[in-house]
């Protein structure tokens, strides 16, 4: 239960830590930042996956984070904008409460909306919603998965385009299209637009919030909020940055496949995130359940590093451009359709 050990011993931690304060929020802190990132440098790859024991524990799991999301954010926003935490501590809990947003809520959210059952995606989009940053909810699975690897995708990073620019480019227009993606599928058989409920609950929460802890936890929320959304952009960016679909026909692209995402095979990180650097099996197969992801290390696009040490890179353009432009220029050089041929021994990781 490789996915749980790590998950849930990190908002254990973190609840605990901001609770009580104290070493068991550096703990916390520790954990996510400095402790993973050693372990991946430590065990490089992960352990064999074996999907056959994590079912039904990855839905379990997955709808046990999506309900923990709720006590860690709100009492995490009360921790930090009340009196019982030193400055110090509340600076650590700020960053650990963060990153366990960016890194665990998101990526279990993108899980439980990629899932057949109604009441699992629903518990996703309320994630999303409690994020402020509920059309993700409609925007990734209606736009991005359908014209990923184009120029048609705002969360589709162009070779060259920095973080920065591209960050505002994906919010405004996955907000965007998003609207009306699901705009056009209510058409003439007509239904509540989900946007309501995304921008009524995202009202519902900061009401409640400057009601319940006036405008210290107002700030704190918002800025939680905020450094979860720009870790999901940072996600998108880094995943699929430079690589893109051939245009067989005038507006018609090639299927998504194997080589259209950017993959990371550092275990621990992948653990915490519930198998997000398997990127390229999620778009060929989007309602595979995460412990099934497999990864493919001749077929699919490498990271140098583990994801989130390539988000921070992706933060710093003339370093992201070093690290990864010859490396994404390579793939679209060798192929026809933008991609180098898979060499004959290949081998698909379990």
């Amino acid at each position: 239960m490789r996915f749980a050990t790590i998950t849930l011993l990190m908002a254990a931690l973190l609840g605990a830590g901001l609770a009580a304060g104290g070493p068991l929020l550096w703990a916390a802190l520790a954990y996510i930042a400095l402790v993973t990132w050693a372990l991946d440098r430590i065990a490089a790859l992960a352990a064999p996956d074996m999907p056959g024991r994590e079912f039904p524990a990855g839905t379990l799991l997955s709808a046990t984070l999506g309900l923990l999301h709720l006590p860690l954010l709100f009492g995490g926003v009360a921790a930090l904008a009340g009196p019982g935490l030193s400055l110090p501590e509340k600076a650590a809990g700020f960053v650990a409460l963060g990153l366990f947003l960016g890194q665990v809520g998101n990526s279990n959210a993108h899980e439980l909306i990629h899932r057949g059952h109604r009441g699992l995606r629903r518990l996703g989009a309320a994630v999303f919603v409690t994020l402020l940053f509920g059309h993700h909810a409609s925007a990734h699975p209606k736009v991005h998965h359908v014209h990923v690897a184009t120029d048609r995708d705002p969360n589709s990073a162009r070779l060259g385009e920095g973080f920065w620019h591209f960050a505002r480019r994906a919010w405004i227009g996955s907000l965007r299209e998003g609207y009306r993606a699901e705009a056009a599928l209510r058409r003439g058989r007509g239904g509540t637009h989900p946007y309501l409920f995304y921008g009524a609950g995202a009202a519902a929460c900061l009401a409640g919030v400057a009601a319940l802890g006036g405008l210290p936890a107002l700030a704190v929320y918002v800025g939680l909020a905020a450094y979860a959304q720009l870790q999901l952009l940072l996600s998108d960016y880094v995943q699929h940055y430079g690589l893109r679909r051939a245009e067989i026909a005038p507006g018609r692209f090639e299927p998504v496949g194997a080589r259209h995402s950017w993959n990371a095979v550092q275990g621990v990180s992948a653990g915490l995130m519930l198998n997000a650097p398997r990127h390229s099996d999620h778009h060929a197969h989007p309602g595979r359940p995460y412990p099934g992801l497999r990864l493919d290390r001749d077929r699919m696009p490498i990271l140098p590093h583990a994801l989130p040490v390539m988000a921070t890179a992706a933060l710093v353009p003339p370093l992201w451009r070093r690290l990864m432009d010859r490396r994404a220029r390579a793939w679209a050089k060798h192929a026809p359709s933008g991609f180098p041929p898979a060499p004959a021994s290949a081998k698909l990781a379990p």
